[in-house]
């Protein structure tokens, strides 16, 4: 069985794009589309990688993020946040707050295939940094 990709993302067409990308790529894809959902996904079957909007109903991905880095059972789960914020602080925040990359929207989808493929390679290589 492939890895599991978690996408959390309120836009609909974004999900879709994103599901058939990773699916295309040999990946499990879940989706939620809001921060409660999210952790909800995480909780009921833990994900090899998130893929989080900052921009998300009921529980913001910055907040995700950080409920995800402060339980010991998801410390390690790697976290891409894809979003449209892309300021300087916004993206200081995303990674302050634990997020391993910050991508910010539009995005290359050769570029985020490559980036996700090089961050679940550390994330399973026991002399990287998880």
């Amino acid at each position: 069985m492939g890895k599991r990709i978690l996408i959390v993302d309120d836009e609909p067409n974004i999900v879709l794009s994103l599901e058939f990308l990773m699916k295309r790529e040999g990946y499990e894809v879940a989706t939620a589309g809001d921060g409660e959902a999210a952790l909800e996904a995480i909780a009921a079957q833990t994900p090899d990688l998130v893929i989080l909007d900052v921009m998300l109903p009921k529980m913001n991905g910055f907040d995700v993020c950080r409920r995800v880095r402060a339980d010991p059972r998801w410390r390690a789960v790697p976290i891409l946040m894809l979003t449209a914020k892309g300021r300087e602080s916004e993206v200081s925040k995303g990674l302050g707050l634990g997020a391993d990359l910050y991508v910010t929207k539009p995005f290359s989808t050769k570029e985020l295939v490559a980036q996700i493929k090089g961050l679940l390679a550390a994330a399973r290589d026991p002399g990287g940094e998880r």
